[in-house]
């Protein structure tokens, strides 16, 4: 991973703040095309994405444990998460780590099924990996946004034409 200079900042599209960052990752994600809950860091300081290489980076204050409840699983997230993000996936994972029975393994991939099958795979170095619901990843927030819009659709398109 490269360092995280001065001069890479200036190459980045580039935020400090907890919320605008927050904001900013979950746009990202959904760009690619992966679930925007992936990511649910707090307190985060500063992120920026350099778009000609992929490359992405979140600091946050002190390291997070998140417990993603549909699937019973603790992830825990350092005080810097790095990757290079494309169309689908996200590889050269740093800062992201998974508790399998009673150790907490690194994560290095994380790479939605090709084509598409609603799963999305975890991997570890050793390229090891486990595959997970992709509904599991996204935040309830999102998910209940698109029934709206999903209802509003649905009711315009029953609507009567005046």
């Amino acid at each position: 991973m490269p360092l995280i200079t001065e001069e890479l900042k200036a190459k980045a599209e580039y935020y400090k703040g907890d919320e605008i960052c927050k904001e900013k990752s979950q746009e990202l994600l959904t760009e690619v095309g992966l679930p925007n809950g992936l990511l649910p860091l707090h307190d985060i300081e500063e992120c920026g994405y350099v778009r000609e290489t992929g490359f992405v980076w979140l600091k946050q204050k002190k390291s997070i444990t998140h417990k993603f409840e549909k699937i019973s699983k603790l992830v825990s997230y350092g005080t810097e998460v790095t990757a290079y993000v494309e169309k689908g996936k996200i590889k050269k994972l740093s800062g992201v780590k998974a508790k399998e029975l009673l150790i907490w393994i690194t994560i290095d991939e994380i790479a939605l099924d090709d084509p598409p099958t609603g799963k999305i795979q975890f991997k570890t170095p050793a390229k090891l990996s486990k595959t997970f619901p992709v509904f599991a990843f996204e935040l309830e927030e999102t998910k209940d946004k698109k029934k709206e819009e999903e209802e509003v659709a649905k009711e315009q398109n029953g609507a009567p034409k005046a």
